[in-house]
């Protein structure tokens, strides 16, 4: 029996603007499911859309779609280096509907990406992957990226800057 050949679907990457708002909420609902994570609600959801679209936009995006359909999305933005003394283009998510993975979607998401950080004259590209996560650690790989030794994340969360700010030298 002869196998048929199948070809990725044609889709469209290009910069979102505040009319793709609701197809963005949609694919970040659906990244906050994907990650088994509480989905933005209410004022964090106005805020996200605001961020994106004013005149000085916090972050960009960009978006895949297939003919009207929004498919994926990556956010990015710039955080700087002072040893490098350049900006570093910061991926902060990248994601595709799961009936859209291994078309070369995501691939390509990512690659624009990494030709933005390269117009920019970014020193590098750093994101952050989910330790569970084994397709996107396999899919960063096989592009050739490599994981950072001896630099382990931290963070601060919103609700204790007041209390640490108060005490500064108390443990937490």
């Amino acid at each position: 029996m002869h196998q048929k050949k199948t070809t990725p679907p044609s889709f469209l990457l290009r910069k979102a603007t505040r009319a793709d708002g609701k197809s963005l909420l949609a694919l970040v609902d659906a990244l906050a499911d994907y990650e088994h994570l509480p989905r933005p609600r209410g004022g964090a959801r106005r805020r996200l859309l605001r961020d994106a679209f004013r005149k000085r936009n916090r972050f960009d995006v960009y978006l895949a779609l297939k003919g009207s359909r929004a498919i994926g999305y990556a956010i990015f933005f710039e955080t700087y280096s002072s040893f490098l003394a350049q900006p570093t283009f910061y991926l902060e998510d990248i994601f595709v509907l799961a009936e859209y993975r291994g078309a070369g979607v995501g691939r390509k998401l990512f690659l624009q990406c990494l030709d933005e950080a390269r117009r920019r004259n970014c020193g590098r590209m750093e994101w952050m992957v989910l330790d569970w996560n084994s397709p996107a650690i396999d899919f960063y790989t096989k592009l050739g990226a490599s994981r950072l030794k001896g630099w382990l994340p931290f963070r601060i969360e919103k609700k204790n800057f007041r209390k640490i700010l108060k005490h500064p030298r108390k443990r937490v």
